[in-house]
Formats: structure tokens, C-alpha cells, sequence
């Protein structure tokens, strides 16, 4: 690969090798995450390039789209390098009218695993993440039987490793008795950090955290903050927010997304920004 110093090194997932900058293929899809996307080369591009920059880490969901984003990644790269590794989400799905109800009952959890392998074209799925609570926050409750049905699958053969999407401290340890959880994949930023004890936990267990929307739910003082840091640093508010999550906790692994090859560059090259003591303090006090 043309790249081999990707911002953050890599990152040992169970048996796999994750590039700690990732890239996450939800933007791939059409506006709003539904229907096919305007331009179908641009998105091959975009998946094509992140493999050249050395990413070996491509976050998806077969509802994306739906079935879109995977159908587009199996177009673009397929037969997949040995050291890419694709982590894809069960647990929802798309309406005709683009919402996101669960799906979440051991069956439709099995046809989604089904559906991630036939639209991928793999005949296992190295990752496969129970998404289980909102949009943003975990919803308590027992995930045993959900989980468990994932886990039979890991034990066919279908699944390589399990993690776990938008979940507490509860329920990472109700599956964790069930099989081992490699990743979790939760909301988590600059200036939402609810989730620092999760976090903390996941990296003294070696388990991959994985936060989504770097720069999600910002209000305007913290965005102001951010932005001033960004341009004292000659750099975007994103890099920033990228770079400060990846000198946050050697564990966390970042997916952004894009559906364009300039921002992809410009994500990969940000992100290897070197926050200094001054800048990261006053990061650190956004939250």
C-alpha cells in the first residue's frame, strides 16, 4: 500500500490489525444515508483511495442505503487485500421513508448477518457490532438474547469477532459473558465525553473503542473554542477534533467519513496534527 504512516499506527483487534484511522463508508449512500449515491464513481474513488493511503480498517452497514454502501464497497474492492478488514452493524433498519426502526429479534439479526455477507460478497464477516441503543444514547435493558443469537454465528463460522454499538457499562458486561466483545462503538467527542468510564474501561480490557461524530453535538461556546484552537493551529476545527481523539486513548480507533477524495486526504493528513500541552488544555476544558 502506498501509505504505512497513518495518523495513530495500528491497533491489534483480537487477530486483526486495524489501521487506528479508519474510514467509515455511511456517507457513500444518497443524501441523508438513503438511496444511491449522485455520483457512483466518486464513491468507488473514495474506497479505492483510502485503501491506497494504507487504511485496513472500513466501517458499513448493509442498512446504508440500505444494501447501497456494501453493494459499493464490494464494487470498489473486492477481491479484498488480506489486510483489510470490514466491520459492518446489525440491529435497524431503513423504512420507505428513510427512518431507522430497530431490528433487533435473534431472526432479523440473522438475516442481517445473511444480507452483510451476500452484499459484501464474504463468506465471513470479520466484525459485526450489535448496534443497540439511539441515535446517540444507550437504552438500558438485557441485549443476552440478541447477543447470544450473534454468538452462535461467531461459533458457525460466519462471524470472526462481536462488538457492541451505543451501549452502557451494563450491558458490554452481560455480553462480554456470553463471548467476547472486541470493539464498542459509541458517541463520543471533544465535547461529549459521557462516556470517559467506558473509555477508560475498554482500554485497560484491550478493547478497540471506536467513537462516532467527532464533531457532533457541539453547542456554539464549544464550537467557538474549537474553531479558535483550529486557526491558531493553521488547521481545520475536524483535523483538530480528530487529532485531539487520537492523543485521547491509545484504544480509540476513528472512522470518519466522506464521500469525496480531496476531504479524505485532507482528513488523513489533519488527523496526524501533534496537538500541543497549550492547545490540548484548552480542548480538554470544551468539555
Amino acid at each position: 500500500m502506498a501509505q504505512t504512516n497513518l495518523p495513530g499506527g495500528t491497533y491489534p483487534v483480537a487477530d486483526l490489525t486495524l489501521t487506528r484511522f479508519g474510514y467509515g463508508a455511511m456517507q457513500l449512500a444518497g443524501p441523508h444515508v438513503f438511496g444511491p449515491p449522485k455520483d457512483r464513481d466518486a464513491a468507488i474513488a473514495v474506497l479505492r483511495t483510502a485503501v491506497e493511503l494504507g487504511i485496513t480498517h472500513i466501517d458499513t452497514a448493509d442498512f446504508y442505503g440500505p444494501h447501497v454502501t456494501n453493494e459499493i464497497i464490494r464494487e470498489a474492492l473486492a477481491p479484498y487485500p488480506a489486510d483489510l478488514h470490514i466491520v459492518t452493524k446489525v440491529g435497524a433498519r431503513r423504512d420507505e421513508k428513510g427512518g431507522w426502526p430497530h431490528a433487533r429479534t435473534p431472526a432479523e439479526l440473522v438475516e442481517q448477518v445473511h444480507e452483510n455477507l451476500r452484499r459484501l460478497g464474504l463468506e465471513a464477516l470479520d466484525v459485526v457490532n450489535l448496534r443497540v441503543g439511539g441515535f446517540d444514547t444507550p437504552e438500558p435493558g438485557s441485549i443476552a438474547e440478541q447477543f447470544g443469537a450473534l454468538a452462535d454465528l461467531r461459533e458457525q463460522g460466519l462471524i470472526r469477532h462481536l462488538g457492541l454499538s451505543t451501549v452502557d457499562a451494563e450491558q458490554l458486561a452481560e455480553a462480554q459473558a456470553i463471548a467476547p466483545v472486541v470493539c464498542v462503538q459509541n458517541f463520543y467527542n471533544i465535547a461529549n465525553r459521557r462516556d470517559d468510564a467506558m473509555l477508560a474501561d475498554t482500554a485497560r480490557q484491550g478493547i478497540a473503542y471506536v467513537p462516532y461524530f467527532p464533531l457532533g453535538g457541539l453547542n456554539p461556546l464549544q464550537s467557538d473554542a474549537l474553531h479558535g484552537v483550529a486557526k491558531r493551529l493553521d488547521a481545520t476545527p475536524l483535523a483538530v477534533a480528530l487529532a485531539w481523539l487520537l492523543q485521547r486513548s491509545p484504544n480509540l480507533l476513528l472512522i470518519p467519513g466522506t464521500s469525496s477524495v480531496a476531504h479524505l486526504r485532507e482528513n488523513v493528513a489533519g488527523a496526524a496534527l501533534s496537538l500541543p500541552a497549550d492547545a490540548l488544555a484548552e480542548l480538554d476544558a470544551i468539555g
